[in-house]
């Protein structure tokens, strides 16, 4: 299923999402100038190295110019290609604006990096001993989904349906699109304990446990900040 708007109207410009699809925008615009050596040393470099994460947690130097516990960070605007790129761009797009207008440009920009570093923790938890480079948006972009769900659960979702070779447009309230989403990404992290072949991140794949850790905390990190604040309590600093 695909997204393509939603009917949730904001009251406010939502600086920091913009910032955001720049942001993401211009790194993999860098990415894309990079011949394939310098572009795997940047990865090796800028991304999530399950192995390299480890080792740092148990006091062992990886010699990096970068720390280790940076890259939770880093890598949340790094994208393997423009398909990522394009995909997790849309779903900040329609869903970032209005978890910003509730929480302030300050609490959402904040709420962002923390779910994308948690996100990055709980699919670390799941391949601790990989080396394959872990990187993208979409692990802070579904701890947004999670904050919108159980604020806007009502909220109808314009979405392409693909049946085949046809493809209608369908309105779907949040809770619907957004909870099987979730349930999806749930389902392929735990198919890929136990999977004999290696599904997500250990391919070089989707990081399902990321995505799902996403949104579980976004669902509880939302809350906490304000997600519930009545208007007249809005901080948009």
């Amino acid at each position: 299923m695909v997204p393509i708007r939603d009917n949730n109207p904001t009251s406010i410009t939502p600086y920091v999402t913009y910032g955001l699809i720049a942001a993401n925008i211009l790194a993999f615009l860098y990415e894309a100038s990079l011949p394939p050596q310098q572009l795997d040393a940047f990865f090796h470099l800028a991304a999530i190295i399950p192995r390299e994460l480890s080792a740092s947690f148990a006091g062992i130097p990886v010699n990096q110019p970068v720390p280790e516990w940076a890259t939770l960070i880093t890598s949340q605007f790094l994208h393997g290609g423009l398909l990522h790129l394009g995909g997790n761009m849309l779903f900040l797009w329609i869903f970032g604006n209005n978890v910003e207008d509730r929480l302030g440009h300050f609490k959402f920009l904040f709420f962002y990096l923390a779910c994308g570093v948690l996100a990055g923790l709980a699919q670390w938890f799941f391949s601790q001993s990989s080396s394959i480079p872990s990187l993208g948006a979409s692990g802070a972009i579904a701890g947004v989904m999670g904050a919108y769900i159980i604020r806007f659960p009502t909220a109808e979702v314009l979405t392409l349906i693909p049946l085949g070779f046809y493809f209608p447009a369908v309105r779907l309230p949040a809770f619907y699109f957004l909870g099987f989403w979730f349930l999806q990404q749930a389902a392929y992290g735990v198919a890929s304990l136990e999977a004999r072949i290696n599904i997500g991140m250990e391919s070089g794949g989707i990081a399902y446990w990321a995505h799902a850790g996403g949104f579980v905390f976004g669902a509880i990190l939302g809350p906490i900040l304000g997600l519930f604040k009545d208007d007249s309590q809005q901080e948009y600093l």
